[in-house]
């Protein structure tokens, strides 16, 4: 729901089609659709609101998703949603995944929000059939949008420069060029330099759990967290009848300190990590006929990563992984009635991998997918099933000097996936619907899991996840003189997730490891959210979102060790809490914005032996923001202020990685 905006909330449940209206020589092209299952949405208004310098910041707000930050502010930060695992997330940009065959994790701290106009998230799969077959093939998905350009017909250039400092050392300018090229085809250009020293105090304390004694108590300066990045992304976007097409160009270039776990009486770390991400996607669409509809996605990336420690009383280490992506997707829609339509999507996607490490074999991947979904809209009851067909072969080709010649790769899999959704709306006069859905799939063993030197292994099978769930929302609008809306949604939902890969030790001695297929997890949950929004006074507005989440995730695995299956049998997984919660309220006045958000993370254990040793206290934070508004002549201003973890809560979201206390940000931006 739309934060401190000022129009209502727009019903989840709407449309389907492409629909082109020409208005004076400007296209208006919109994509609504119906949604079975809605999805959690930040938009807008909401997001600026939020104290988020990340995607990852941002992401912390919505049921159910779990975010892994290893503090700092160019730290590691990976979602899981509802602890199924960071691989089984798919991450798309501007309508095509984000890969990373190498680990399966897409770093959400690289994406910036300043060029990001809307941020989706999923359980299940998006709720529309007329989509490329891989958003098809994940457990859950998030969607990032990034700004598109939209004119006037009186305006043809816009300009838009962002300043932010504030602590760390942080300098942040951005800049976004937006051009009217032709009366069908924009262009926009955007950049960014983000240059932090990442410093900041933190007090690290241990007490013994079954004393309560003080083990240490003390306090430093976060070290190592520095960061210089820089990001450009340049993008065109055209309308045709009864069509649109894109393409963009990203590229994102990251040297960054990984400051590390406070261990060991060890204060500061020295290792390094270089990053360079690069791609290029386009997409076309077109209505050609009434009842048919095509659409074609293709992309290329090219991603480097150098990993640094030159820390000789460790293990020296200085090597580099270079993957390579190759990506094509075509969609047909036909609309059997008005009913009833039906999609067919087949994608092809290459990736290979080469690194320095010794005794690394050099892997490629060739997977082909294929989606068959129907929807049926009829009344009262709506429908959507998919089944994906997914074929993987893969070869690998003699790496690097300590390699033998007889290198085998990881056999071929063929898998058949189905998924159902349905919603049924009982009441017609009522705002009310009840939902459910089952959704089975899996995820590929990375790179990492089959080849990474003396740990893969390449008899791995792909790690199914097994999903039901079933809920309701409700939505009552306007419910008084003040309250102008009033929306509640809650699901319950299981799931099991069988073959989960997992590192386990190789031989008698602790020091070897290999991956295998032994691990099962069972999971219960509850999501709710709620959204209120309350008109005070003619001038002023408050808008209040709030979120709830109980977890009960539980570890299956067999074990060999008698003693160790005795202690993390039935045991809550790592860093999964019980309870989790969030709260976003937003008060605007005239030009004026002020917004407060409180997140809070329950108690957890970090590993899946519940003991009092494993044992990790709950942690919340709270943050504010206000912002001005204000035009002089043909500039229009914007002035913000971001005071972060309020309290100065000491927390770790992760164990032994200190997360920074009170921090601050200060934010210019002037667009013409």
């Amino acid at each position: 729901m739309p934060l401190c905006a000022q129009h209502h909330y727009r019903d989840s449940t709407q449309v389907d089609s492409l629909r082109v209206k020409d208005l004076k020589g400007v296209t208006v092209l919109t994509n609504v659709y119906k949604e079975v299952i809605p999805s959690q949405k930040l938009t807008g208004e909401n997001l600026k609101s939020l104290n988020s310098f990340s995607v990852a910041d941002a992401i912390r707000y919505f049921a159910g998703v779990q975010v892994k930050d290893y503090g700092g502010i160019g730290g590691l930060k990976t979602v899981d949603m509802r602890s199924m695992g960071t691989n089984h997330m798919g991450v798309f940009y501007d309508g095509i995944q984000l890969g990373n065959a190498q680990n399966g994790q897409v770093d959400l701290g690289k994406f910036s929000m300043d060029n990001i106009e809307s941020i989706s998230v999923y359980n299940g799969q998006k709720s529309e059939i007329f989509q490329p077959a891989k958003d098809y093939g994940s457990s859950g998905t998030i969607y990032l949008r990034s700004r598109k350009p939209v004119f006037d017909s009186l305006q043809s250039t816009h300009v838009k420069a962002v300043y932010k400092t504030g602590s760390f050392d942080l300098v942040d300018p951005s800049i976004l060029f937006e051009q009217k090229l032709t009366p069908k085809i924009n262009y926009s250009l955007s950049g960014e330099l983000i240059n932090a020293s990442g410093k900041y105090p933190f007090r690290y304390k241990r007490v013994y759990a079954k004393t309560g004694h003080t083990a240490w108590d003390t306090t430093a300066i976060r070290q190592n967290g520095d960061i210089n990045a820089h990001r450009i992304e340049s993008g065109l976007y055209g309308n045709i009848d009864r069509g649109q097409w894109n393409a963009k160009v990203y590229y994102y270039d990251a040297e960054k300190g990984i400051p590390g776990a406070i261990v060991n009486n060890v204060w500061k770390r020295s290792q390094r990590q270089w990053d360079r991400n690069f791609f290029v996607q386009g997409g076309f669409q077109k209505n050609v006929t009434q009842r048919y509809d095509i659409q074609v996605n293709g992309k290329y990336a090219n991603d480097y990563m150098r990993y640094l420690n030159p820390d000789t009383t460790l293990m020296y280490i200085d090597n580099t992984f270079h993957q390579q992506e190759w990506y094509g997707s075509v969609a047909n829609k036909y609309s059997i009635s008005k009913k009833i339509d039906v999609d067919l999507s087949t994608d092809f996607q290459y990736n290979t991998l080469s690194s320095n490490l010794d005794g690394f074999v050099f892997p490629k991947r060739f997977t082909s997918l294929i989606a068959l979904a129907g929807a049926a809209d009829l009344g009262p009851v709506k429908m959507q099933g998919s089944v994906l067909g997914t074929f993987i072969n893969e070869q690998v080709t003699r790496g690097n000097k300590s390699q033998s010649d007889t290198a085998a790769s990881a056999p071929g899999k063929s898998e058949i996936t189905p998924a159902y959704f349905i919603t049924y709306k009982p009441f017609a006069e009522a705002d009310f619907n009840i939902r459910a859905f089952y959704k089975n799939i899996f995820r590929m063993p990375t790179f990492n899991d089959l080849y990474y030197t003396d740990i893969g292994n390449i008899s791995l099978k792909p790690e199914f996840t097994h999903q039901y769930d079933l809920g309701f929302a409700y939505r009552r609008n306007p419910v008084s003189r003040i309250l102008n809306e009033w929306k509640i949604q809650t699901d319950v939902y299981y799931i099991k997730v069988t073959d989960k890969i997992v590192a386990v030790p190789k031989g008698n001695g602790m020091y070897r490891w290999m991956m295998m297929n032994i691990g099962t997890v069972e999971i219960k949950g509850l999501d709710l959210i709620a959204d209120w929004a309350f008109t005070l006074s003619k001038e002023i507005m408050l808008n209040v979102r709030a979120t709830y989440t109980y977890q009960q995730a539980q570890d299956f695995t067999k074990r060999k060790s008698p003693a160790l299956q005795q202690e993390t049998w039935g045991g809550q997984i790592p860093y999964v809490p019980w309870n989790s919660g969030s709260l976003i309220t937003c008060l605007q006045y005239r030009s004026w914005r002020l917004n407060y958000s409180f997140i809070y993370v329950g108690e957890r254990y970090q590993n899946s032996a519940n003991t009092v040793e494993n044992y990790e206290q709950p942690w919340y934070t709270s943050d504010m923001s206000a912002s001005k508004n204000f035009q002089y002549k043909r500039y229009r201003f914007r002035i913000a202020a971001e005071l972060n973890n309020v309290l100065s809560q000491d927390y770790e979201v992760v164990s032994n990685y200190p997360m920074p206390k009170r921090n601050y940000k200060l934010i210019l931006s002037v667009e013409l």
